[in-house]
């Protein structure tokens, strides 16, 4: 590794984090709510991303950001010859491909601070780039594989360092749990005032986010249970979507055929003020958790991807939340959730309370906090 010290005060930091209908928005989102605080300290980010189908670059840029955008590889699994290409070469030729286009792309410009979001990059990236910033920081939610950076964040609830001790540098410094959550500082400015509203529960103003893109199109099954519900009193629905998710205009006719009042919300800005005026979420157990949880707000949530399984389980120990049966269940269980809540709106209170201790929403300011003292006069690893 390259030795040198680094500057006195940060000036450049660089993020690499992608967004597709496959990955979705999260790691994208929750580095733009990091750049964003950067930026306010006078930093300046650029973003490394892949142009593919369901790319956020035009968000990165529209949010004031420079996008240099790389290109994503779809490799086959044999070789010229035929011969077959196992998992972990396949592994080490996608991170080797990244790594040589994201070099390039720095074009001999040297970040303070490198900051990946990014399932499929691990220590053999990290080690590639070493020599070209001065430190780098992962943001990981798997525990599954090596790093080789300066400092890690896992904003998971009830993670614990010990999950990456033997996956990071003894020297590293580590940041686990939802203390650390990056939020977008309107979270944390609201949270008092979502808090009061919970204080006398009801059912009446329902959300349904279930991620920036919901590949599974679960918005139009939760739809469809909420206008076959016999209800105690009429419901105000808002359906939040992201501008890359392939369903908007099939929500948007639905929202329109059926009897529920229902307002549908396309790549908003505003997120932490419509999630304060509601009474209940049915979301994702994406990143978007803990913005809910920021403000007492409580939520049924589905299990869409693996990594989710965690922090899903973790919260409903605490009582936060409820999850929602996935596959040809979900509507069953959806329904038994909701007709429970409305007939007994006195438990929301308690959800909510629940939920409002797993995070207070200012975790971005304690990350860029621990990045602006380790990226001050220090020698870097050799």
């Amino acid at each position: 590794m390259v030795g040198g010290r680094v500057g006195d005060c940060m000036r450049f930091v660089m993020f690499r984090a992608d967004a597709s209908l496959e990955t979705g928005s999260g790691h994208v989102m929750r580095c733009l709510t990091l750049a964003g605080e950067l930026r306010d300290r006078g930093v300046q980010c650029v973003f490394l991303s892949c142009s593919q189908t369901g790319d956020l670059c035009s968000l990165i840029e529209s949010s004031g950001f420079k996008v240099l955008r790389l290109e994503g590889r779809d490799e086959s699994l044999t070789d010229d010859d035929g011969s077959h290409v196992t998992d972990d070469d396949w592994f080490d030729r996608m991170q080797q491909f990244d790594a040589d286009q994201s070099i390039r792309a720095l074009a001999g410009r040297q970040p303070d601070w490198l900051v990946v979001d990014h399932y499929a990059l691990s220590e053999k990236w990290e080690s590639e780039l070493r020599p070209y910033c001065k430190k780098i920081m992962v943001i990981d939610d798997l525990a599954n594989r090596s790093h080789d950076c300066d400092l890690l964040l896992d904003q998971t609830y009830g993670r614990l360092p010990a999950s990456y001790r033997k996956l990071a540098p003894s020297e590293s410094r580590l940041l686990c749990g939802a203390h650390f959550s990056l939020l977008r500082p309107q979270f944390s400015e609201l949270r008092d005032s979502s808090l009061q509203r919970r204080i006398r529960p009801r059912l009446q103003n329902i959300l349904i986010s279930i991620g920036g893109v919901d590949q599974d199109n679960l918005t139009h099954r939760a739809l469809r249970v909420l206008d076959s519900l016999d209800w105690h009193q009429e419901k105000n629905v808002t359906v939040v979507m992201g501008p890359s998710s392939p369903w908007v205009e099939a929500i948007r006719k639905l929202a329109g055929s059926i009897k529920l009042k229902v307002e549908v919300l396309v790549g908003i800005g505003n997120m932490a003020e419509v999630m304060e005026q509601q009474d209940f979420v049915i979301g994702a157990a994406g990143s978007s958790i803990w913005e809910r949880c920021c403000l007492g707000l409580p939520s049924a949530m589905v299990v869409v991807a693996e990594n989710q399984v965690f922090a899903a389980r973790e919260l409903e120990e605490t009582g936060a939340v409820r999850i929602l049966e996935s596959g040809e269940r979900f509507e069953d269980s959806l329904t038994r959730v909701l007709m429970d809540l409305d007939s007994y709106p006195g438990q929301l209170v308690a959800m909510s309370k629940a939920a409002a201790a797993i995070t207070d929403g200012r975790g971005v300011f304690r990350v860029v906090a621990t990045l602006l003292e380790l990226g001050g006069d220090h020698e870097l690893r050799e």
